[in-house]
């Protein structure tokens, strides 16, 4: 059943009040004297006259409307949506750390600096490589400046009029979108028949305008490249470079490293891989690890030791490509990485590894009798069904998505990647138990049955939501992002 309880601005009564100030016990500046009078209202706004418990009712209803990773299982495909551990909240919130402020001098941060020193320090490690940057504000941003350093590369060596970037046709988005904005031209490789790039297709076309390719190890099929090694050695023979997009790395920790298997440069979601927290637009972070040849072009500042044991800010660095933030990125999930590598350590990064790929492929097992599966093999921490089957009997995968709601669970990722037709993507990660992994292989089992006996309850979820299917067409087309009192040009809600 649907909540039936006004809406905030459709409930109250006159007169009624939640709080009323202490009357004013200095001199009253008359409005009109305070502002511009045609500033002024002509009369008082249609607002709703609430009492307290009215207001607090409406949010903490809206907030259980709202499904969180604290709340239940999130397998969005390829974006890692783990529990985080409240004890990187807590050190991120110690005194010292959460009200520092970016224009204190060095002497009186050096806490926060060797924290930084020590954490790009953890990342090289894990990413098998020399030097790293924290300063990157995202994913996307750390491939912008991939880019960047591959542009300078190539600019240091003579060599400017490289302008391609190899990408598979299973890429993110992002990587195309990134190589274009670096004023790239994308060369796209097709899949090969098990999922990985085709290497035929790379030594076909890797030539003397490649600048570099960028790849997901696993890819964003939940595979992993059985060709990495030649291919990276395909492009490098080429001259190129080799970007590792580590929006997958949850599936490599302690198990394998980028820079072992060819790649220059890597990026990693420390809101993804390092469970620092995700979604809602911010904050994140992507720092960028590179070789000790791309080192000196790493942009400022970075956070260098004196032979005393002190830290500093290096901000003198010629051959930078420059200042790509403010300051030196999001500190409060620096720390909470920090804590997270800190707390689980080696054997115990290894183990979030081992156990996302173990739930992934348990999921798959039970899933894949039910589902079409283009590319049958064990997969990593994700893996990407399609709904084909279902499609044929009229329930398209955005039907099963919907309906899934119905069942409690958030929807999986799809149409995603787009080289799978009706593709369902679906990452468990690690920190789920078997209770929730076997919820939600119920659940998909449950729809796909459903699409078969009784098409059209899947065709019209979902049915117990707050909001039911909407014409998302029109929604996109024409929102409405404001709420009007009735009789006043709008709808009465939103």
């Amino acid at each position: 059943m649907r909540e039936t309880v006004p809406l905030l601005f459709e409930s109250g009564a006159p007169g009624r009040r939640g709080f009323r100030f202490a009357p004013c016990d200095v001199p009253e500046i008359p409005l009109e004297e305070a502002l511009p009078p045609e500033s002024l209202r002509r009369e008082p706004a249609p607002l709703p006259e609430l009492s307290e418990v009215e207001v607090i009712r409406h949010y903490v209803r809206l907030s259980r409307r709202n499904y969180a990773v604290d709340v239940g299982i999130y397998p969005l495909g390829s974006c890692t949506m783990k529990y985080n551990p409240k004890a990187g909240e807590e050190a991120a919130s110690l005194p010292g750390f959460r009200r520092l402020h970016p224009y204190q001098p060095e002497e009186s941060v050096q806490g926060a600096l060797e924290l930084m020193y020590h954490l790009e320090r953890f990342l090289c490690e894990i990413a098998g490589l020399h030097r790293a940057t924290l300063t990157p504000a995202a994913g996307a941003h750390g491939e912008l400046l991939g880019l960047m350093l591959i542009r300078a590369y190539h600019e240091s060596r003579g060599e400017g009029h490289r302008s391609e970037i190899l990408i598979p046709d299973s890429a993110h988005g992002t990587n195309p979108a990134s190589a274009a904005m670096c004023g790239y031209r994308v060369v796209e490789i097709p899949s090969d028949a098990r999922g990985g790039m085709d290497l035929e297709e790379v030594k076909r076309k890797a030539g003397p305008n490649t600048a570099g390719l960028m790849l997901t190890n696993p890819n964003t099929l939940g595979l992993f490249d059985e060709n990495i090694a030649a291919i990276a050695q395909v492009v490098h023979d080429a001259g190129g470079l080799l970007y590792y997009d580590g929006a997958n790395a949850n599936a490599i920790l302690g198990i394998s490293r980028p820079g072992d298997m060819g790649f220059d440069i890597v990026h990693f979601n420390l809101h993804k891989t390092f469970s620092t927290p995700h979604g809602g637009g911010g904050p994140g972070a992507g720092p960028v690890a590179v070789t000790q040849e791309l080192a000196r072009f790493l942009p400022v500042p970075t956070v260098e030791r004196r032979p005393d044991g002190t830290f500093y800010l290096e901000r003198h660095r010629p051959e930078a490509v420059g200042r790509i933030r403010s300051f030196y990125g999001n500190f409060g999930v620096l720390v909470r990485a920090y804590a997270y590598i800190r707390a689980l350590g080696p054997d115990g990064l290894r183990r979030v590894s081992e156990h996302a790929v173990l739930h992934a492929n348990y999921l798959l097992a039970r899933l894949s009798p039910y589902f079409d599966l283009p590319y049958p093999r064990r997969c990593m921490h994700e893996f990407v069904l399609s709904g084909r089957r279902q499609k044929e009997r009229g329930v398209r995968t955005v039907d099963v998505a919907k309906r899934l709601l119905d069942y409690g669970i958030h929807a999986p990722t799809i149409y995603f990647p787009l080289i799978v037709d009706e593709a369902i993507m679906i990452e468990p990660t690690e920190t789920e138990p078997l209770e929730a992994l076997d919820a939600l292989a119920d659940a998909l089992i449950a729809i796909a049955k459903e699409a078969e006996e009784d098409p059209e309850t899947v065709r019209t979820a979902p049915h117990t939501t707050p909001v039911g299917r909407l014409d998302e067409t029109r929604a996109a087309r024409h929102p409405v992002l404001r709420w009007r009192p009735p009789g006043d040009g709008g709808p009465a809600s939103v």
